[in-house]
């Protein structure tokens, strides 16, 4: 094979590149990416990379650096390149890891890592072993650049490593040879060490657990090291091994429970924070409480303690501004994913729990006081960095994984926890301190979850506490008070009494609204979070309040910065959600309108910001119903333009693969507010919907098969809503639509289009209905949607949510045609009363019960298979409609009259409860 060589053109263009590359410039920068991108497609392209790494020493140490890096992002392109290219660029980073320059070493390093990755160590055995013997060089500097390299590959992916290469498992040997250099002199490479070993714990690693009470003991003797970052490690090794291997700790627990809580309480922050992981690791195994109680009396007040906010945090938070007119910069914005609305039914108490899937998670404050948007961004932080400062204060820190063990400790342990920390946390509310009642109210709302029950006879006391602890001067203890009393909303909005209503509900509603109008950004932030909260564990009990809550609300649009402003669209469309029709009347929409109409018309089509906002339209367009129709001309428009320029872009997109892809959030929320438009318009919309253009089914259509999962999920809700409000202008249209939906109709669809095919699925049996009793156009489509109902309904794999709308529709299509569903009753009766038997009372279960009973009576030897479950799946209903209890009657009656003795021989092997409901209810 001959060896790679540049070609002088080649090598010169892209090194210009690389110079253009140091341009601030956008314009330029955005060329350069363009550039950039097309070299990938050159085969050689890694080649010339690392050449310039390695070999262009005339060339400055940025300018080389720059070629490592973009050699490290293109590493997969290794697996496609000719051999000989391979060959050099495997020669070239090892070369460039032996440079003087140590920029250029620390480049080389990181390409190691990225092609041990790709390639794997078995089909690059030589650069494991330089790195390897390495280890055993004189030069200090080298071995710890190879131990660094090592504990990157050993981070990133330690099973890749745990393989046989030419007969022998190299790990056999380097285990061995980490654990004795726990012993070395250098810090460094005794971290490392400790660091490599600890990745191999959870992988269950043979050539490590071999050694493991050796490991074990090499971890108690670098216990006490003086270098923080070797402790660290150790605490990290001990939190994997509890996770992976707790049986290995639990002989020595006393000695290693007193040297972790020694270590939570260390000086260095990121010692004590991965100390504190180990009591969160404890808490969340339910198998290890038994351990873990005898220790909690020790464990609490420590975690307490770790609550409070360091002199670091202080500094990030800046907490004390009066910030509220200060503009936000655009980097405190993270981005937020939107998934469309998912078709979901609500299960019993008794079931697991099931809320209703239609509505999204949303972003609010959550963790122990933060805000919890998504972040993507999984970036390195860099401390010169000026939004450094800001991600902070958003970080995994010691406060908060305190704060999450004692929120699993309050789970697991309830009363007993309560019990050993009344004390300590009397002392830190009632403190003059404000940093300790701060921590103090933090843990008050981390407990709330677990401790409910046995913090209940205390909030008559407390609640008075945080309410009156709203007007402290200091705004990070007005926040973290917000976020607790979200965490006790449930228990304020009881309607148990007018005495608790108005000692503890209005008054916490009244506060919480002064917050969301504070001068300080972050009070107004945990304010409106938690006055959502509240609005959500309230719902129609809000409604006598809507004039004082809406006009707090719609002064904060004018308060509120960008940031903000997100969290304020999100309690808006929260309440909508939380009061329903009561938003009707014409005083509440003259309060509320206006100031949503002003924002609308300020942002444009392609603004990020119009995203919430439709999104909280979505919800007030469904709650006030017939008196949004004065406004609902300009929001059918603007989302049907919305809908047609997002698919023309994507067509272009899917033209050209050069172009960024678009973003769907835009087509997903206008989807979503067109079905909001139709629960609560109608039919009142179809001069709308004839005279839009393009027309707005035609680009439904295309929607439904559109490649990203969350647009064909908005999609199927939108068929359905249309369905339900205004079939007869979706009728002429669904010949199309059908031949989609039934090919979404999926048993084992990939993770991301579960919802779609949830929504496919409810949307079929809401056309079925409309359509009516035995209808001709329909009849074509049921064997199809049949053959794909009920295989989702029998795949064991199927999510639940899935297995229970494919029942709905299955049920629902039979009670319109009972005589082309029934012969299909034996194959899936029993698996269609177990996917609804835990399902609330509603009308959904309703008709497609009034269905299954339907084709029951068609054909009744269907279900004498089933008869079991068809009889648990009756008697769990709590309220049957008349009609469907009178079906059940009668079905019941008519199999005892069929064969008395036969009846009576297959209930006496049911279940004591259901033969004694069926027989008070049924009289069988």
């Amino acid at each position: 094979m001959t060896p790679w060589t540049p070609q002088p053109a080649g090598l010169q263009e892209i090194l210009q590149t690389i110079h253009d590359s140091t341009d601030m410039n956008t314009a330029v920068q955005r060329t350069i990416t363009q550039k950039l991108n097309q070299f990938t497609r050159a085969p050689e392209y890694i080649a010339y990379l690392a050449y310039i790494l390695s070999s262009m020493t005339q060339e400055e140490d940025r300018i080389r650096t720059i070629a490592g890096y973009l050699l490290k992002n293109n590493s997969r392109l290794i697996l496609g390149s000719p051999p000989e290219v391979a060959e050099y660029v495997k020669g070239a980073v090892l070369q460039a890891f032996n440079d003087s320059s140590i920029m250029i070493r620390n480049a080389a390093s990181q390409d190691i890592v990225a092609f041990l990755g790709v390639l794997e160590p078995k089909n690059w055995p030589e650069c494991l072993q330089q790195l390897v013997n390495t280890l055993d060089s004189n030069d200090l500097d080298r071995q710890e650049a190879a131990f660094n390299a090592l504990e990157k590959a050993c981070e990133d992916y330690p099973r890749k490593m745990d393989v046989e290469i030419g007969g022998t498992r190299p790990l056999d040997f380097m285990i061995p040879k980490f654990l004795m250099l726990t012993e070395h002199p250098s810090a460094k490479m005794r971290s490392h060490a400790v660091a490599c070993l600890s990745y191999f714990v959870p992988i269950n690693c043979q050539s490590l657990y071999v050694h493991i009470d050796n490991f074990i003991a090499c971890l108690f003797k670098r216990a006490s090291d003086d270098d923080p970052s070797v402790r660290r490690h150790v605490c990290q090794a001990l939190v994997l091994l509890l996770a992976a291997r707790p049986e290995k700790l639990m002989p020595e627990m006393s000695n290693v429970a007193e040297y972790m809580l020694y270590s939570t309480k260390d000086k260095n922050e990121n010692v004590a924070l991965e100390a504190c992981e180990f009591w969160l690791t404890f808490a969340e195994d339910a198998d290890l409480a038994a351990y873990l109680h005898p220790l909690l009396a020790k464990v609490a007040p420590v975690l307490l303690d770790c609550m409070v906010y360091g002199e670091d945090d202080l500094l990030w938070l800046e907490g004390d501004a009066e910030d509220a007119a200060v503009p936000d910069k655009e980097t405190d914005i993270k981005p937020r994913h939107y998934g469309g609305k998912s078709h979901g039914l609500e299960r019993d108490a008794n079931g697991a729990e099931g809320g209703d899937a239609s509505v999204p998670p949303k972003p609010r404050v959550g963790a122990y006081g933060e805000e919890t948007y998504d972040s993507d961004d999984d970036d390195d932080y860099d401390p010169d960095d000026d939004d450094f400062a800001d991600e902070m204060s958003t970080e995994w820190n010691l406060r908060k994984c305190a704060a999450a063990a004692l929120d699993v400790l309050a789970v697991r342990f309830s009363g007993d926890l309560l019990n050993v920390l009344l004390g300590p946390l009397k002392d830190k509310l009632w403190s003059s301190d404000w940093l300790q009642r701060e921590s103090g109210i933090l843990a008050l709302g981390a407990m709330a979850e677990g401790c409910i029950d046995a913090i209940e006879p205390h909030l008559s006391t407390l609640v008075p506490y945080l309410i009156n602890t709203l007007n402290d001067p200091k705004p990070l203890v007005r926040s973290i008070t917000c976020w607790t009393l979200g965490r006790y909303a449930s228990w304020t909005t009881q309607n148990v009494s007018e005495e608790h209503k108005n000692q503890y509900f209005i008054p916490t509603m009244e506060g919480l609204l002064r917050m969301v109008l504070d001068s300080n950004k972050r009070v107004q932030e945990a304010g409106c979070s938690a006055f959502a909260t509240l609005e959500e564990d309230a719902g129609p009990e809000l409604a006598p309040y809507l004039e004082p809550v809406l006009r707090n609300l719609v002064f904060a649009f004018d308060l509120y910065q960008h940031k903000n402003m997100l969290i304020l669209y999100d309690a808006v469309g929260t309440l909508a959600d939380a009061v329903g029709r009561a938003l009707q009347d014409s005083r509440y929409v003259e309060i509320l309108m206006p100031p949503l109409t002003n924002k609308w018309a300020k942002l444009k089509d392609d603004d990020d910001n119009l995203i919430p906002l439709l999104e909280c339209l979505a919800s007030v367009t469904i709650a006030m119903g017939p008196a949004f129709l004065p406004y609902a001309g300009p929001v059918f428009e603007r989302c049907n333009n919305i809908i047609h320029h997002s698919l023309l872009q994507y067509q272009q997109y899917q033209q050209n693969p050069e172009l960024d892809e678009p973003d769907k959030s835009f087509l997903v929320v206008a989807l979503d507010l067109l079905s909001g438009l139709t629960q609560g318009l109608g039919m009142a919309l179809e001069p709308l919907i004839s005279s839009s253009q393009p027309n707005l089914l035609n680009l439904l259509t295309v929607c439904l098969k559109h490649p990203q999962a969350p647009v064909r999920q908005s999609a199927y809700a939108l068929v359905g809503d249309m369905a339900m409000g205004c079939f007869v202008l979706l009728r002429p249209h669904m010949p199309g639509i059908m031949s989609e939906l039934i090919l979404q109709l999926d048993p084992e669809p990939k993770l991301e289009f579960i919802s779609a095919s949830n929504n496919a699925a409810w949307s079929v049996g809401e056309v079925a209905l409309r359509y009516g009793r035995d209808d001709p156009e329909f009849q074509q489509w049921v064997n199809p949607l049949i053959a794909r109902l009920i295989p989702i309904l029998l795949h064991p794999k199927a999510p639940r949510s899935l297995h229970e709308n494919a029942a709905v529709s299955i049920g629902r299509i039979g009670l319109m045609h009972p005589t082309l569903v029934a012969p299909h009753l034996p194959e899936f009766a029993q698996a269609w009363c177990q996917a609804l038997y835990e399902i609330r009372d509603n009308e959904e279960k309703d008709s497609a019960f009034r269905g299954l009973c339907t084709l029951v009576q068609t054909n009744p030897a269907g279900i004498a298979k089933s008869l079991l479950w068809f009889c648990n799946s009756i008697v769990r209903w709590n309220q049957p409609s008349p009609e469907l209890n009178g079906m059940f009657q009668q079905l019941l009656q008519g199999f005892k009259q069929h064969d008395a003795a036969g009846w009576a021989a297959q209930t006496a092997t049911f279940p004591p409860a259901i033969q004694e409901r069926l027989a008070t209810r049924y009289g069988v």
